[in-house]
């Protein structure tokens, strides 16, 4: 019985300090830091807060490094970006920091990345239109439309490949 006493205590114990470990990282009130200040200073300071929210988990710090990278703190963001990269990362971080450089206009950084992800993807058909479109929109006709053979050899039936490969050749850029 007193075995008993003693383990149900531990584990009472045990809870509470969960709890109590829990509520100290719980964040202050974000509203002292955006309210009333400039754009950049409220930006900043919630950024810091998101990274710190992200903690290690790799997508959600390349969200916080694609708002500094495009919302002119491009330093804090590519030092982001590297750390992901330097380290062990999945091949799907990569092609989401390709986007980023994409999506920054930055076209001879992104493909690079883009090309690493898909050679070690090769049956992602919608990534080969994705990256094909990226192609033809720079101006590289050919590498896309190789691109787009692969894609449509892998599945020719997926209306939403179909729309984003007939989009390229409109200028539009696909939808992330």
């Amino acid at each position: 019985m007193k075995t008993r006493t003693l383990a149900a205590a531990a584990a009472v114990l045990f809870v509470a300090g969960i709890g109590v470990g829990y509520s100290a990282q719980k964040l202050p009130p974000l509203t002292p830091l955006y309210q009333g200040k400039p754009h950049k200073e409220a930006a900043r300071a919630l950024l810091e807060v998101a990274l710190k929210q992200a903690g290690k988990g790799s997508w959600e710090r390349i969200g916080v490094a694609r708002v500094y990278y495009l919302g002119g703190f491009k330093a804090e963001g590519q030092a982001i970006f590297d750390q992901i990269l330097a380290g062990k990362h999945a091949d799907s971080d990569v092609y989401r920091i390709a986007r980023v450089y994409q999506e920054a206009g930055e076209w001879q950084k992104a493909k690079p990345l883009f090309d690493r992800y898909l050679a070690a993807n090769p049956e992602e058909e919608r990534d080969l239109a994705e990256v094909g479109a990226y192609y033809l929109l720079a101006g590289d006709r050919a590498t896309a439309e190789r691109m787009f053979d692969r894609a449509f050899a892998i599945d020719r039936e997926n209306p939403y490949l179909t729309a984003r490969v007939a989009g390229a050749y409109l200028g539009v850029k696909p939808q992330q």
